[in-house]
């Protein structure tokens, strides 16, 4: 039990790092000091994501799930919970389009 709840909160984390790597500059246009966070932690994001890598996050999410009795995921974390709920198997491209409209 503890390794699944420790599962969802590195998984917690991963996310809100992922955000503040796409968003984080926009908090860094009101708070100054922000930038000295932002800088390195979109640069960190930059590098993973064209160097193909896997943030160390993952395996370790990964081997708590398994050691809490879950199942791992192949892949990274953007392709294994942002991108899928972006867009879901069902997603069709007239639901796409009625969607960005």
């Amino acid at each position: 039990m503890i390794f699944r709840i420790l599962a969802d909160l590195i998984a917690l984390v991963h996310f809100a790092f992922v955000v503040f790597v796409v968003a984080g500059g926009l908090l860094a246009l009101r708070w100054r000091r922000i930038v000295w966070l932002h800088l390195p932690a979109a640069a960190w994001g930059i590098w993973i994501e064209v160097a193909g890598w896997i943030c160390p996050l993952t395996p370790l999410e990964n081997s708590l799930r398994l050691r809490g009795g879950g199942a791992a995921y192949a892949g990274d974390f953007v392709e294994h919970w942002i991108l899928a709920v972006l867009y879901p198997a069902s997603l069709t491209r007239a639901t796409q389009i009625a969607l960005g409209a």
